[in-house]
């Protein structure tokens, strides 16, 4: 059932307008809730601009995350990267593989929006009486990772191969039959357990920090473009540096580096997540979860700087990733429900 959208609330008792609201700007309150199908098209439309507008920087990140990169590949920041990437590789490098990653990226977060909205919803009745609930929050955000990385894992494994340094892939097309002929179905979904015991805590700390900032910042949860980025760039930069080392699993996974592979003498095709975590510490120790270099550099003096250097990418990657996917999505769901109430008042 679609709902309205709610008047701005008046002046009076209540809580004071969040911080994020400037002195003179007046916001219309979100909608209470949306129809199905507002929630799906916001949602497609939020991941796609996410992925896109970042994907140079994640492009980086699958590369600083490698564990026995070629030397010509190696990097100290992402600025550094891009730079080499663009220079040695080409201007259109550093977005190989983005066709693949827009493709699975609107379906997959229409699905997860859609489902995270209505079972928060669902869950908040129950568990809060209609309030905030940071529980359902988690919950909800946790069953929306299933549906979202049923979708994402195997375009994730097209674009991780496309975006190493000297990929031998032509195009997505190619990658997509080779590793199809040569591992099997199986390959686009060999990091699916690894994704979700990343994504799950990832998500639920990602929604339940997000929620909290906006208590906070924008109690009256009006529609507030700096209140959604300064609550989704924490919220992304918070789950982001505490999954950093189950993304480099992910990310060894889907790329099978044969140079690290092949330095401890691994045959064929690595799988599961405990054989993932056994070869990047065997490969790195603890600061390789957290770093992705040659495993000669962690035990070089500044292994402790490394140790945190590494969650650079992943950091810098998430934070303007989900400021842009949470402020697209809360202006498209306030537009969208906005427009079909005027449209329904005009008839």
């Amino acid at each position: 059932m679609e709902l309205s959208c709610a008047p701005a609330a008046p002046p009076g008792p209540g809580p004071p307008p969040g911080p994020a609201v400037a002195e003179g700007d007046e916001y219309e309150s979100l909608p209470s809730g949306a129809a199905l199908g507002t929630h799906m098209v916001a949602g497609a439309v939020a991941g796609i601009m996410e992925h896109t507008v970042m994907y140079p920087v994640d492009s980086v990140k699958t590369r600083m995350q490698s564990l026995q990169p070629d030397p010509k590949a190696q990097y100290r920041s992402v600025y550094e990267a891009l730079k080499k990437i663009v220079l040695t590789e080409g201007l259109w490098r550093p977005l190989r593989g983005i066709n693949v990653t827009m493709l699975g990226a609107g379906p997959a977060h229409a699905m997860y929006f859609a489902c995270y909205e209505k079972m928060k919803k669902s869950l908040s009745d129950t568990l809060q009486q209609g309030g905030n609930s940071h529980l359902a929050n988690g919950i909800a955000g946790s069953v929306a990772t299933l549906l979202h990385d049923a979708v994402m894992n195997p375009a994730e494994v097209v674009k991780q191969r496309m975006q190493m340094f000297n990929s031998p892939y032509k195009s997505v097309l190619s990658c997509v039959r080779t590793v199809q002929r040569t591992e099997g179905f199986g390959a686009f979904y060999r990091s699916y357990t690894t994704q979700l015991t990343m994504n799950v805590p990832f998500q639920a700390i990602h929604f339940i920090t997000y929620e909290f900032m906006q208590e906070h910042i924008n109690p009256r949860r009006e529609y507030n473009p700096r209140s959604h980025i300064v609550a989704g760039a924490v919220a992304g930069a918070v789950a982001a540096a505490a999954t950093t080392p189950l993304d480099v699993c992910k990310t060894l996974l889907n790329t099978q580096e044969n140079t690290a592979l092949s330095s401890l003498n691994i045959s064929g095709h690595l799988s599961g997540m405990l054989n993932a975590f056994r070869t990047v510490y065997q490969l790195g120790g603890l600061p390789g979860f957290f770093r992705g270099v040659q495993a000669r550099a962690i035990y070089q003096p500044d292994a402790l700087t490394g140790f945190f250097r590494g969650v650079q990418a992943r950091v810098i990657y998430q934070m303007p990733s989900t400021a842009i996917a949470w402020s697209v999505y809360e202006f498209f769901k306030y537009f969208l429900t906005k427009h079909k109430l005027e449209k329904r008042t005009s008839l």
